[in-house]
Formats: C-alpha cells, structure tokens, sequence
C-alpha cells in the first residue's frame, strides 16, 4: 500500500514537473526578447508618440495591442486544431471502430500549435512595422479596423464550418462500408441457419438420428457467429455514439472561440480608442481624461454584466478591458516616478526637456514591459482552458502534458533559430504563442490533479510543478505564483 502510494506521488511530482519546467523554461526568452525591445533605437516610436496619444493613450494602445495578439493566436490555433480534429473524426481517419485516438490527438494538436505560433508571429511582425512606418496612429486605426472586422469574419467562419461538416459526412464510407459488410454477414448467417434448420427437418421426416456429432458442431459454430455479429453490431453503435459525441465536442470548441474571437476585444479596443483620442485632441494631461476613462471602464463593465448573457469570452473581455487600464495607469506611474525622483535631486527648471525626455522613455518601457507581461499571462490562460477541458473531455493527463511539453521545447528551439527571420516583434508574438502551448500542458496538469483521487499524486503534482517551475524560471517566484494561479484558474473553468 505504501510503495503504491509512493509510486502515485512519484508519477505525479514527474508529470507536474515537466509542465513546470516548460512554462518557468519560457521566462528567459521572453525576458531576453523584451530586453531587446526596449534599446533605444526600438522605443524611438514609442517615445515620438508618446507626446500625441499622451502616456494614457499609449499604455491603453500597447497593452490592448498585445491583448489582441495573444487572443487572436491562440483561437487561430483552436480553430485549426478543431479542424483538424473534425476531418479526422468525420471521415473515420482514426479508426472506425475509434479505440485509438493517438493520430487525431497527435495532429490536432501540431497543428494548433503551429498555427498559434505562427500567427502570434505574423501579427507580432506586422504590428512593429505599422509602428515603425505609421506610428502609434497608424496601430490604433489598425486596431480599429481588425475590430470591426472580427464579427463579420465569425459569420464566414461559422459558414465554413458547416460546409465542411457538411462535405465531410458525404464523403464518409468508413461507416456505411462497416454497416453494410455486418448486414451481409448477418443476411448470410441467417440464410444459413435457415439452410440448416430445413436440412433437420427433412432428416426428422425421413426418420434420422439428429444427434449427430458433426450437426452439434455446426450449430455451435453458428451462434458463436451469431454472438460475434452482436457484438460487433453493439460496439460499430457505441463507436458511432462516441465519435458523434466528440463531433459536437468539437464544434463546440470551435463556436465558442470563433465568438472569443469576434468580441472579446471589443471592450479593450474601446477603452484605446477613446483614450488615444483624448491624446489626439490635446486632452492627454488633464485629470478629467482620467475620471472619464474610469467612467468608461465602469460602464462598459456594468453594460456586459447587466445586458448580456455573461459568457465565457465577455469574461475575457472583461479582463482584458480591466487589464489595459492596469497597464494605462503603470505608464503614466512611471512617468510621475520619474518627474518626482528628478525634482527631489534638485533639477533646474531650465531642464525641463530633460525631464520630459526621461518621463517619455521611462514611460514608454513600463507600457512595452506590462503589455508583454499582461499578454503572456492572457496566453498562458487561454492555453489552459484547452489542457484542462481536453483531460477532463477526452485524453489522458500524461499523454497531454507530455505532448504540450515536447511540442513547446521544438517551437522554443525553432523561434530561436529563426530570430534574425523573425524580427523582435515577430519574435515576440511567436513567444507568446510557445507560451500559449505551454499553457496547455500546465492546464493539463491542474485538471489531473484536481480530478485525481489520489491525494498522494495531486501533492506530488502540486509539488513537481512548484519546484520544476522555480528551477527553470530563475527563481521568479511572485511571477511564477501568479501563472501557477492564473493556469489553474482558468484550467478549472467551464468555458464551453
């Protein structure tokens, strides 16, 4: 009893660990890219724009700027992964009679992993040129624009959904060919017996022994027939229930975050908007802007609490709203640190400029660091949401902490290599992408522990995750308890 004990602790402190150690492992890079992103000659945008839209507007820009990629990537990779997944199931690749998933999970999730790290890269790389080339005006008419153009997109989405279902099922045989080979069996089976049956019958007639050796072994070989068809029969029905079962899984992950998509950033996108207009207009350092960007918040929040069936994705939005307000306020913080630090020293009215230049870039690094910082932990969250459902739903807690580990360590090394490729945006977003895989497997983690009944294995999990995370993530340890926080949270959490 006790060595069994021991060995339930000991897989789940290896299992816990791992997924520690992928997520602390993580910390380095994404530290070292944000180093990179605040030279100088990186920040010059940042620090021009920072006289147009105001510290206000640019902390409310750059933090619903870097919101927008982390959940834009991650339900890029939803989607794909649901896709995958959905060919898969519908045209019976896994198998008809679905007792082994380890292709469909296997692709699915390569595939959802690729496409998130791909696509946090793609807009990481297109958001630093339009800051580069446009400024901070031209991201927030970018934001702008990728915000009216999400809903329409989750109606040609949810359109294209149903098509490829519909395509799908007419190109399935698995099924039929299945169905239609254990109807002849069962056809030829019951031509027999009959054949059989009317033999002993006319053998009766004639006056014969029926208790033959070789009619007895006949007979027996018949009905274990008969008994293997049924049982086929029973298990083809409980495959069909359990594939369609897991078909309406799937589309209804893939519905939820289409929505996720379509209107979480709708709340944060507003709060940027008026804001950065305040700046626009010449309003960014009165005190009114900030009463009424509260207002705002406030507003907003009551309007989606109150008016609207509070879903999982208001939720999120409610976040990310809250969160760039979180991070308009550390700008303009870090500004006022500044000028107060610089006052105290004694510095002459005449350097005012001075003052002004060390506010701006002061400023302008607190908004690039919170941004990156409140987009990982986005990340991290929403990568949890599809570890933890996918346990509870439909794989093991091993397979998929071990698979998120394996596929995170591949991406990490690939967006290292092509860094040069990739620029220090593109590089960003890609990180954040790893980060959303890692997110998976620490979602992974907190599900099989949570549903574990073994109190052993949960502390041993708990544990494992503890110690792999402050090993691997340089001893972050405030850092690191929020993620371990954040991902079980969110791991827990009935999105669908």
């Amino acid at each position: 009893m006790v060595n069994k004990k021991l060995k339930e602790a000991a897989m789940g402190f290896v299992l816990g660990a791992i997924g520690g150690c992928i997520m602390g492992a993580i910390e380095d890079p994404v530290d070292r890219t944000l180093s990179d992103m605040s030279t100088k000659s990186q920040l010059k945008p940042l620090i021009d724009d920072i006289r147009t839209v105001g510290a206000l507007g640019l902390g409310t820009l750059m933090g619903a700027s870097a919101l927008t990629i982390a959940m834009t990537s991650v339900v890029a990779g939803v989607i794909v992964a649901a896709a995958v997944a959905s060919v898969f199931v519908s045209t019976g690749s896994c198998g008809p009679t679905l007792t082994n998933y380890a292709n469909l999970w296997t692709s699915a999730g390569l595939a959802g992993a690729f496409a998130t790290t791909l696509s946090g890269a793609t807009l990481g790389f297109f958001t630093e040129t339009i800051v580069n080339i446009y400024g901070m005006v031209g991201l927030l008419c970018a934001l702008s624009f990728f915000s009216i153009l999400k809903p329409p997109l989750r109606f040609v989405f949810n359109v294209l959904w149903k098509q490829g279902e519909a395509c799908c099922a007419q190109s399935t045989t698995a099924w039929e060919t299945e169905r239609e080979q254990l109807e002849i069996s069962d056809l030829d089976q019951r031509e027999r017996v009959a054949v059989q049956i009317e033999e002993r019958i006319l053998t009766i007639k004639n006056g014969r022994n029926i208790t033959d050796a070789k009619d007895m072994s006949t007979w027996a070989t018949e009905r274990k027939l008969r008994e293997g068809l049924e049982r086929k029969k029973m298990e083809a029905e409980e495959a069909q229930i359990k594939q369609r079962t897991l078909q309406d899984w799937i589309t209804t992950v893939m519905v939820k975050y289409v929505d996720f998509l379509a209107f979480s950033g709708i709340p944060m996108t507003v709060v940027a908007v008026v804001t950065s207009l305040f700046g626009l207009f010449g309003y960014a350092g009165h005190h009114f802007v900030f009463i009424a960007l509260v207002a705002l918040v406030a507003i907003i929040g009551y309007l989606i609490v109150k008016l609207l069936d509070f879903k999982f994705w208001m939720l999120i939005g409610c976040m990310g709203m809250l969160a760039t307000f979180l991070i308009a306020m550390l700008t303009i913080q870090a500004g006022e640190n500044i000028k107060a630090i610089m006052n105290q020293k004694g510095q002459p009215k005449h350097d005012s400029i001075s003052i002004g230049d060390r506010m701006s870039d002061h400023s302008s690094r607190e908004a690039l660091k919170t941004a990156i910082i409140a987009a990982k932990l986005c990340q991290l969250s929403l990568g949890a949401t599809v570890g933890g459902p996918l346990v509870r739903h439909a794989a093991g807690g091993g397979k998929v902490i071990i698979g998120a580990a394996i596929v995170a360590v591949g991406l990490l090394t690939g967006v290292e290599i092509l860094s040069p490729v990739l620029g220090k945006g593109g590089k960003a977003g890609a990180l954040l992408g790893v980060v959303g895989t890692s997110g998976v497997a620490m979602g992974a983690v907190a599900a099989m522990a949570a549903q574990c009944s073994s109190w052993p294995r949960t502390a041993g999990t708990v544990a494992g995750v503890i110690i792999g995370t402050l090993v691997m993530g340089e001893l972050h340890i405030f850092m690191i308890g929020v993620q371990i926080i954040v991902a079980y949270i969110f791991a827990m959490t009935n999105a669908f």
